[in-house]
C-alpha cells in the first residue's frame, strides 16, 4: 500500500455497483480497499492498522452495518466512520448516532457530497491548521500596529480579549514555529502595557471613567445585578485569568447563559492581600486601614492576610444597599472541603447574596514550585489552561453550579488577580522586613535592576501602605521574578518557569467578569 495516501475500507454487499464512485476517490488521491460483508472487514482490520476511515453500509448478509460497527468501535475507538446507506429509517439513524457514527449519508450519495465527509473526518485538522495559521499571519501585522497605538485600558482590555483568541485557536492546531511567533507577540505586548501601566496607573485609579478597579467593581456591576435578582452568588475563583475561564466556559453554558463577559483591572499588587480585600472591602488598602484598622494585616505579621474578608464583604453590603438583607460568606480552601460544597452552595437559597472564595487553582499554581509532577504537567500555558480544563470538569464546584442553576440562582464569576509564568531571575535585596514575594517587593533600601521593575516610590500615591518609613513598592515586568543575591542560583531555578503574581502583566492585571444567567 502506498502509506503516503488515504486508505478507505468501504463494505458494502453491493460493492461493485459503487465502482463509479470508487473510481472517483481514487481519482481524488485516495486508496479504497472495497468489502462486501463484516465480517471481512473485521478481519481485515485485524490485519491492517493503516485504515483512515471506514464507510459501511446497513443492510448486509451476515452481520448487520450496527453490528460491524460495534465491533469495529471495540477495535479501534477513534477511527472515523460513516454509514452510506438507503434506509432512511429514523430509529436506525439513533441508534446509529448512539454508537458514535462520525456521520450518516443517505443513498444515492453523491459524490461531492461523500467526498466532503471524508474529508472532513480524514483532514479536518490539517485543513483547520492550514487556514489558522494563514489567518494569524494576516493578523500578525495588524495586532502589531495596535500594540504600538493602544492609548486607553478599553483599548488594551480589547486587545487581550483578540490575544486570548487567538492564542485558543492556535492551541488547537498551529505548528511550533506558529506558537513560537505568537508567544514573541505576546511578550511584545507585555512589554508595551507594562510602559502604559508605568506611566499612567497614578492616574488611572482616579479617573472612574477609563476604567474598572478591583475596589470599583461590586459597587459598579455587582450591586446592579444583585438588586434585580432573587438570589446571587458571588463566586471569586482565587488566580483565574481570562484564558482559564475561556477553557472553563464550555462546561457550563448548558445550564447557563452568559448575559455578560467582561474584563476589569487588578489593584496593584496583583496579589491576594490587596486585591482581594480591596475587592470584597470596595476600598484601596490605604482607604481599608483608615476606616477599619483592625480589619488590615500588615505583610510581616503572621498568618492570613485575608481572614477578614467575611467582615469587609458584609460591611461593604451594608454600606451600599438597603435592598439586601441576608449575606453569606464562606471560603473553599482545599479538596476535602470542596466535597461539600454542592450540599452546602443549596444555601444560597436562603440568602440574597451568598460569596464564595474557591482557593483552588491558586493552590495549583503555587504548588507547581513545590511539587515536580504539577511542574511537568503544567510546564507552559497550555499545559496549564489544560490542567485547570481538567480540574474543573471533574470538580465539585462544577456540580454545585449544575445544581444551582436548577434553583435559578444568578452567578458572578470573578477573581482577584491572575497570573504569570516567569523564566528570569532578577536581583533584588533590601533590609531584614523586605516581602517575601517573587512578583512584588515592598520595603526599604531596595537595590534592584531598574530596567527589571516598575517603581513606587511613594506607596500613598496607589493607596498602599507603606510598610515602614521610606519604604517603597517594586513591581516585576515582563517574565522576570526577584530573587535574592545570596543563593541566586538556587532561587533561580526554583521558581523558573512557575506561576506567580504580584507584578504587573496582562495576564496578571486584565481579570474576567462574568455574570451567568440559569438557562431554566
Amino acid at each position: 500500500m502506498n502509506s503516503s495516501k488515504k486508505i478507505i475500507m468501504w463494505v458494502d454487499d453491493e460493492i461493485d455497483l459503487l465502482k463509479p464512485q470508487l473510481l472517483f476517490l481514487e481519482s481524488k488521491g485516495y486508496e479504497v480497499v472495497g468489502l462486501t460483508n463484516g465480517r471481512d472487514a473485521i478481519d481485515y482490520l485485524k490485519a491492517n492498522k493503516a485504515i483512515d476511515i471506514v464507510l459501511l453500509d446497513e443492510s448486509m448478509a451476515g452481520l448487520s452495518g450496527l453490528e460491524t460497527l460495534d465491533i469495529l468501535k471495540t477495535m479501534r475507538p477513534q477511527l472515523p466512520m460513516v454509514m452510506v446507506t438507503k434506509n432512511e429509517e429514523e430509529d436506525l439513524m439513533e441508534d446509529a448516532i448512539g454508537a458514535q457514527i462520525s456521520d450518516y449519508l443517505i443513498k444515492p450519495v453523491k459524490s461531492q457530497q461523500l467526498l466532503s465527509s471524508i474529508k472532513k473526518l480524514t483532514e479536518d485538522k490539517t485543513l483547520i491548521r492550514e487556514r489558522t495559521t494563514t489567518n494569524y499571519q494576516q493578523a500578525f501585522q495588524k495586532m502589531f500596529t495596535k500594540i504600538q497605538e493602544l492609548q486607553d485600558c478599553k483599548g488594551w482590555i480589547d486587545f487581550y480579549k483578540e490575544l486570548v483568541w487567538w492564542e485558543l485557536e492556535l492551541d488547537k492546531s498551529a505548528s511550533v514555529d506558529v506558537h513560537e511567533i505568537f508567544q514573541m507577540q505576546k511578550r511584545e505586548a507585555n512589554r508595551a502595557f507594562t510602559k502604559f501601566i508605568e506611566h499612567n496607573y497614578i492616574r488611572l485609579l482616579n479617573d472612574e471613567e477609563d476604567v474598572i478597579f478591583s475596589h470599583q467593581v461590586l459597587e459598579k456591576w455587582f450591586l446592579p445585578t444583585c438588586h434585580k435578582a432573587k438570589h446571587t452568588l458571588l463566586l471569586v475563583i482565587d488566580n483565574l485569568r481570562y484564558d482559564q475561564w475561556k477553557v472553563l466556559q464550555k462546561f457550563l453554558t448548558d445550564q447557563y447563559t452568559i448575559q455578560n463577559e467582561s474584563l476589569y483591572f487588578s489593584i496593584l499588587p496583583t496579589a491576594t492581600q490587596y486585591a482581594r480585600n480591596a475587592l470584597f472591602s470596595g476600598l484601596l488598602p490605604n482607604d481599608i486601614i483608615k476606616h477599619y484598622p483592625s480589619l488590615w494585616i500588615d505583610e510581616q505579621a503572621e498568618g492570613s492576610k485575608n481572614k477578614h474578608e467575611e467582615q469587609h464583604f458584609k460591611s461593604f453590603i451594608e454600606r451600599k444597599s438597603t435592598l439586601i438583607d441576608k449575606v453569606d460568606f464562606f471560603k473553599v480552601a482545599n479538596y476535602e472541603m470542596g466535597k461539600s460544597l454542592e450540599a452546602r452552595a443549596l444555601n444560597v437559597l436562603n440568602h440574597d447574596v451568598t460569596a464564595i472564595v474557591y482557593n483552588f487553582v491558586d493552590m495549583l499554581s503555587h504548588a507547581k514550585t513545590d511539587m515536580e509532577v504539577i511542574k511537568e504537567l503544567a510546564s507552559d500555558d497550555r499545559s496549564y489552561r489544560s490542567l485547570t480544563e481538567s480540574w474543573f470538569k471533574n470538580s465539585p464546584l462544577r456540580q454545585a453550579l449544575i445544581a444551582l442553576a436548577q434553583k435559578d440562582v444568578e452567578v458572578i464569576l470573578t477573581t482577584d488577580h491572575g497570573t504569570k509564568r516567569v523564566k528570569t531571575a532578577s536581583k533584588c535585596s533590601g533590609e531584614q522586613s523586605i516581602t517575601s514575594n517573587t512578583r512584588y517587593k515592598a520595603g526599604r533600601k531596595l537595590t534592584y535592576q531598574s530596567k527589571d521593575v516598575i517603581r513606587i516610590k511613594d506607596p500613598s500615591s496607589i493607596g498602599l501602605p507603606s510598610p515602614s518609613l521610606g519604604a517603597e513598592y517594586i513591581f516585576a515586568k515582563d517574565e522576570n521574578f526577584f530573587a535574592y543575591p545570596n543563593n541566586f542560583a538556587h532561587f533561580a531555578n526554583h521558581f523558573s518557569d512557575s506561576f506567580q503574581h504580584g507584578g504587573v502583566s496582562l495576564e496578571e492585571m486584565i481579570i474576567p467578569w462574568i455574570h451567568l444567567k440559569p438557562k431554566g
